[in-house]
């Protein structure tokens, strides 16, 4: 009797198994042609904002050629396009504003549906006009909402219906998104578990993986295999440097804190009456217009600036500290005015100002230790994304797979996790978690 049982046992075991292999292999097409899509749609998207970018640098040229009406020039362009990219959105799809991660989070949390087709036209429209205007902005996030959309897209049109589990592939989408804009497959993965996905379902992990994977191939195809930054160290940090590394990462929790804090509290400037937003929008179009004639390279996303820190460009301690200032708080303007645009770049960029600085000081005070203060620039950016996103593997992750270089990894979990451990001990809510929350409780 005990044997008849255990073989029936046994025989259901297998029969699962044997099903959830089958609906793995039903995912290998779709999950490839979300890859290649959403591939497709990122080089397009990262061609088009770099475009907007040089004709915005251009502009300014000429602007400074005519000293009378230069800045007026830049001040109308800059309030158009504000105006423009915060209407797309305010019309046709009010989810589409920020990131969209929060939004997608939402939707595969069963709290909010998907007009995928709106969302992804609105969020490529509004995030390069507002990019092309210099607002300090990311393509990061928006890339992984658009991700998503396809996701959804692939799911409502194609074969994939007969899931039980629709989430599956706006979670792989999501995923293949963030991997396509860093060329970052592993951070993909990680991020769409850690951060988008917590059930981690084999499901999830299966797609993603196939998505993730595709959309960088497609990438690499078109933008070059290199990685997003060229680090060159002479060799891995000596041990007894770790040490130095626990403050950046205290130090990151406590400011990725405020940076959360008051990005929420300044969501509400998204809500004034119109006459109201209309005199926001304008003193934010002032403050990118004086900040772009004194220093162009401060505007938009950041991911040259950052390469300019990692290539070895030299910044005084306090022109580290102003920049680090002036880009906290238009980061803040430039998420709070109704756009689509994503705070991955821009927070990342702000990790790296905060080390850059951090990695002067600790060189001032102890020159026998030979400190590269660009080292510390790279590992800021990982721990100052946990301090604000609370999501250390993706940081680690993200930041190994961007600069190909693995002998960080030890200054990455130093940095990241105690900047982990500081933020849940303040209980500060993870920014996207909170986004999500303050949308749900609007609605």
């Amino acid at each position: 009797m005990w044997i008849i049982k255990k073989d029936e046992i046994t025989s259901q075991h297998e029969d699962r198994s044997e099903l959830l292999n089958r609906r793995r292999h039903q995912l290998i097409a779709p999950s490839i042609l979300l890859g290649l899509i959403t591939g497709v749609v990122s080089v397009g998207f990262h061609l088009s904002l770099n475009y907007a970018d040089a004709l915005r640098n251009r502009m300014i040229d000429s602007a400074h050629q005519q000293t009378d009406f230069g800045p007026w020039i830049m001040m109308g362009l800059t309030m158009a396009a504000i105006v423009l990219s915060a209407g797309l959105v305010s019309r046709f799809a009010p989810e589409a504003s920020g990131s969209g991660i929060p939004h997608l989070k939402a939707v595969l949390q069963g709290r909010r549906s998907f007009r995928w087709l709106r969302v992804l036209v609105v969020k490529f429209i509004s995030t390069l006009v507002a990019g092309s205007a210099g607002l300090m902005i990311g393509r990061e996030g928006p890339t992984v909402h658009m991700g998503g959309a396809i996701g959804q897209g692939i799911t409502n049109l194609g074969p994939t219906k007969t899931f039980n589990d629709r989430s599956v592939l706006v979670a792989a989408g999501g995923g293949a998104g963030l991997s396509a804009a860093f060329n970052s497959p592993l951070a993909g993965l990680v991020f769409a578990l850690e951060e988008l996905d917590s059930r981690c379902a084999s499901f999830e992990f299966f797609a993603t993986a196939v998505a993730c994977l595709t959309a960088d191939m497609v990438c690499r195809a078109v933008l070059g295999q290199y990685p997003t930054f060229h680090l060159a160290l002479a060799g891995a940090p000596p041990l007894n440097l770790l040490v130095a590394f626990l403050p950046l990462g205290i130090l990151s929790a406590v400011l990725g804190c405020l940076f959360n804090l008051t990005l929420l509290k300044a969501q509400a400037l998204i809500s004034l009456p119109l006459r109201s937003r209309f005199i926001w929008w304008f003193f934010l179009a002032a403050s990118i217009v004086i900040v772009g004639w004194q220093t162009p390279e401060l505007l938009g996303g950041g991911q040259d600036f950052i390469s300019g820190i990692i290539e070895g460009k030299v910044f005084t301690l306090q022109t580290v500290m102003l920049f680090f200032i002036i880009r906290f708080m238009l980061t803040i303007g430039s998420s709070s005015y109704g756009a689509s645009g994503g705070i991955f770049m821009p927070v990342l960029v702000l990790g790296a100002l905060l080390g850059l600085g951090l990695g002067c000081i600790v060189q001032l005070l102890f020159p026998e230790l030979n400190v590269d203060p660009k080292l510390f620039a790279v590992v800021g950016m990982a721990s100052f994304f946990t301090g604000v996103v609370q999501a250390p593997l993706t940081g680690i992750v993200l930041i190994i797979e961007m600069t190909g270089n693995y002998t960080l990894i030890l200054p990455l979990f130093v940095a990241c996790f105690s900047a982990h451990f500081i933020a849940d001990w303040f209980e500060v809510r993870p920014v996207y978690d909170a986004l999500l929350e303050k949308t749900i409780q609007e609605n």
